[in-house]
């Protein structure tokens, strides 16, 4: 089961995203939270996190990119999957430089949003196809504006790239004829020595000192 947990304050679209979770056999729905405050007291209080975070960028109070950088250093096993109607490339950015693992914009189709969850457990990155291209852009024209402050071996180097390309961990590791256990230790060795909390921000981190190329 995937335990999935839905931080939207517009009552009538949070109502919309947990009938469609719900209908997924293997989605199981945590309490929702309305706030980013209430997700954050929520996810403090101990318990079992979820394993994902659906959580919307414009919040009242808290806004989602502080959720994020609140959350992932006490939680770094929590994926957080941002759907917004928000669409302004430099918050992508933001959102993904800060360690969230996806951006979609409202209005997909459940099955899309299922597609998307899926896709960011397996270890991947999602973007909405619409933002994508400028998101990329963005990220190629912050190249060289600072150094990698670790140095990755050619074997982290070669996971990186896959990773930066697209590929989930499953499909890096049918790549690399490894295991999916074995990109995900590498994976967690990259984010140490480069300072970073997830896969965007390495590979962000690694095309600006230039260690990779898409």
């Amino acid at each position: 089961m995937i335990r999935i947990l839905v931080c939207e304050d517009d009552p009538r679209f949070r109502a919309l995203i947990q009938k469609a979770l719900a209908a997924v056999p293997d989605f199981a729905l945590a309490p929702e939270a309305a706030t980013g405050e209430e997700v954050c007291a929520r996810l403090a209080g101990g318990g079992e996190p979820p394993d994902l975070l659906l959580l919307d960028l414009e919040l009242p109070g808290i806004g989602g990119i502080d959720v994020v950088r609140a959350l992932l250093p006490r939680l770094p096993a929590l994926e957080i999957l941002i759907l917004t109607t928000f669409a302004d490339e430099n918050r992508v950015f933001e959102a993904m430089r800060a360690g969230a693992a996806g951006y979609l914009v409202k209005g997909l189709a459940p099955r899309q949003l299922e597609a998307a969850i899926r896709e960011v457990m397996a270890g991947g990155s999602v973007i909405d196809p619409a933002l994508a291209r400028r998101f990329w852009n963005l990220f190629s024209a912050s190249r060289g504006q600072r150094p990698a402050p670790g140095q990755l071996g050619a074997d982290e180097l070669e996971v990186l790239t896959l990773v930066a390309r697209g590929l989930s961990n499953p499909e890096a590791a049918r790549v690399l004829g490894a295991s999916t256990r074995a990109v995900k230790a590498t994976l967690q060795q990259i984010y140490r020595k480069l300072g970073v909390s997830g896969r965007v921000e390495a590979a962000v981190a690694a095309l600006q000192a230039g260690l990779i190329n898409l």
